[in-house]
């Protein structure tokens, strides 16, 4: 039974922490400066259970996204978010400081291939609120034209993660300590 509470105590924070910063996605920000990519890494990190980690993610967009509203391009979004988490769960054993910028600019990297590939499929507005053309002369235009919208995609990733996996870690220092 104890091994069963300190389970539990280890699971509140992370699930507390990814929570927090997704629906921190409800406070007014700049374009594209979320913590959602730096939740999918960490949701991947903090996580034992890729069941779990993935079912935490989503639960936390769909409350967020519930207040903000429903949008046509979600399911890529979502699929990005999962991939992402997915994947660093997969290599969460080699996430670390020094890495951590280089995962994040994957990360973000993922999340924008992804997501503009959406944009474009589902014919999403572009310039002068015509649909892209389906072609891939469509395609490239779209991702050229999304390319503002990656710093800050890429900024917030790493101002998200690096402190979360801090926070994560030295709270774990300091309990094991105990």
């Amino acid at each position: 039974m104890s091994k069963f509470f300190s389970d539990y105590k280890k699971q509140i924070f992370p699930v507390g922490l990814i929570l927090i910063l997704a629906l921190s996605r409800l406070v007014p920000h700049p374009w594209n400066f979320t913590p959602v990519i730096a939740v999918a890494i960490m949701s991947g990190y903090f996580f034992k259970n890729i069941y779990f980690s993935l079912s935490i993610l989503l639960i936390a967009m769909l409350i967020a996204d519930v207040f903000i509203g429903f949008y046509e391009n979600m399911f890529f979004v979502y699929l990005s978010l999962m991939f992402i988490a997915f994947v660093f769960f997969k290599i969460s054993k080699k996430i670390n400081f020094k890495n951590l910028f280089a995962y994040s600019f994957a990360g973000s990297l993922i999340f924008f291939i992804l997501s503009n590939f959406g944009v474009w499929i589902l014919g999403s507005p572009g310039v002068d609120n015509l649909p892209y053309d389906k072609n891939l002369n469509g395609l490239i235009e779209c991702y050229i034209l999304a390319i503002p919208f990656f710093g800050n995609t890429f900024l917030s990733t790493v101002i998200f993660s690096y402190p979360g996996i801090f926070i994560y870690r030295s709270l774990a220092t300091r309990s094991s300590a105990r």
